[in-house]
């Protein structure tokens, strides 16, 4: 059985105060992230897959990956997609509990108006690793569902970001820093913890959070997470919204419209 959500939430917190966590989770004096121990392998979560040329037609709309059994994950390819031309991808991840059909609803009508592919897959458990350990099993699956998708659609490499809601904002800032000569975009809402590998590359990032969030800490966001990004060089828009643990809509709409901002610079 899982980690119930009570439970969870008891250990998120240790980990973002610096206790241990699953005895490999520590806080880096000063940086107000989490970062682990000195020992992990430094490819540890990074994605080695790139894009390349199609071999196979993709499927139109929404379907299942098939890369999995009780956890697989989903896929959106626009109406209008043709193999001679190369999209953008959105990467996103799901929160707590939830799955890939969960990350995906929010952006299925933007995606298809402005031409996106969206790949959506779910957490090996119920919920990403990152929050307590190594990267393991939760990034090998994503570059696996990665490649697949290469395979089968064309995309753009200048045009792919990472996105997510809780601790998909959590994994989506720790899995975007550590692969940034991958990801040129992430977008956090309500993150809870940031624990890349090093940092790759420079990815912008449009960050936002309620300000009554009861889940997980504003005042970390706000504080903590968005100077640290600054500090490092990344160029961080940020949203904070009279609201709780959620994505209200026009902050959603934001996110989305400054991504295509992004892409068309």
């Amino acid at each position: 059985m899982g980690l119930t959500r009570r439970e969870w939430l008891r250990r998120a917190s240790r980990a973002t105060v610096g206790l241990a966590v699953g005895g490999s989770m520590v806080t880096a004096a000063g940086c107000g992230e989490q970062l682990l121990a000195p020992l992990e392998d430094p490819e540890s979560g990074h994605l080695v897959v790139r894009t390349g040329e199609p071999v196979f037609a993709p499927t139109l709309g929404v379907h299942e990956l098939g890369l999995g059994t009780t956890r697989d994950g989903v896929r959106f390819v626009p109406s209008t997609y043709r193999g001679d031309e190369a999209l953008p991808l959105v990467l996103t991840l799901h929160g707590y509990g939830s799955d890939g059909y969960a990350g995906l609803r929010s952006y299925l009508t933007w995606a298809e108006t402005n031409r996106v592919v969206l790949l959506s897959p779910d957490s090996r458990g119920a919920t990403w690793e990152r929050a307590f350990g190594a990267f393991g099993v939760d990034s090998r699956f994503i570059d696996n569902a990665l490649s697949e998708t290469f395979l089968r659609c064309r995309i753009d490499p200048r045009r792919i970001a990472i996105a997510g809601f809780s601790d998909g904002a959590s994994y989506a800032l720790s899995l975007g820093r550590s692969n940034g000569d991958l990801f040129s975009q992430m977008l956090a809402f309500a993150p809870g913890y940031m624990a890349p590998n090093g940092n790759r590359g420079k990815p912008s990032a449009f960050v936002a959070h309620g300000t009554r969030d009861p889940v997980l800490s504003f005042e970390r966001t706000r504080d903590t997470f968005v100077p640290r990004l600054r500090t490092l060089g990344y160029a961080v828009t940020f949203r904070d919204f009279d609201g709780t643990h959620t994505v209200p809509t026009p902050i959603g709409d934001e996110g989305r419209a400054w991504l295509l901002s992004q892409w068309a610079g």
